[in-house]
């Protein structure tokens, strides 16, 4: 699940796959806040999940805390379906 929600980030964010580094920062990623909501409707869509904006997706502090906090949203989401 972590390299889906990397590819989607990747595409939405036109960000080189390359350039995700878990310590990699929404800033340093150039990711502005237009991106996060294009990049967290297509995981919604990919997963069939709803997302909140105002998730602890708003906490994470680099690239590895916000994918972990999708995932953990996702595989929680799923398990209440």
């Amino acid at each position: 699940m972590v390299n889906e929600i990397l590819n989607v980030i990747a595409t939405e964010g036109m960000i080189s796959r390359e350039k995700l580094q878990d310590d990699a920062t929404i800033e340093s990623l150039g990711l502005k806040s237009i991106d996060i909501v294009m990049i967290l409707t297509a995981i919604e869509e990919k997963f069939d999940v709803y997302i909140p904006m105002d998730g602890s997706f708003q906490e994470a502090k680099d690239l590895k805390g916000l994918v972990e906090a999708i995932g953990a949203h996702i595989i929680k989401e799923k398990a209440e379906k």
